[in-house]
C-alpha cells in the first residue's frame, strides 16, 4: 500500500512540469496589456474587477521598468481575475 501511494506521489510531481508548460502566458507587451484592460472594463463584477484591475497596475509598474518577469506574473493573476485562465 505504501509503495503504490509512493508511486502515485513521484507520477504526480512527475506530471506537474508538464501542465505548468501547457498552462497559457499572458505576454508583455502594449496588445496584450489593452486587450487585457479591454477585458477588464467589461467586467459587471466589481471585486474581481478591482482585482484584475490591481494586478494589470502592478503589470504595467513592472513593464515600464523592464521586469519582464513580474509583468508576465500579474498579467497571469489579471487573467485568472478575469476567469480566462
Amino acid at each position: 500500500m505504501l509503495k503504490s501511494t509512493l508511486i502515485a506521489a513521484a507520477l504526480a510531481v512527475a506530471t506537474l512540469p508538464a501542465y505548468a508548460a501547457t498552462a497559457p502566458m499572458a505576454k508583455c507587451d502594449n496588445a496584450s496589456m489593452a486587450a487585457m484592460q479591454t477585458k477588464i472594463d467589461g467586467m459587471t463584477d466589481a471585486t474581481m474587477k478591482k482585482a484584475a484591475m490591481k494586478h494589470m497596475d502592478l503589470a504595467k509598474t513592472a513593464m515600464k521598468e523592464h521586469k519582464t518577469k513580474n509583468c508576465v506574473t500579474h498579467m497571469n493573476d489579471a487573467m485568472k481575475s478575469i476567469g480566462t485562465m
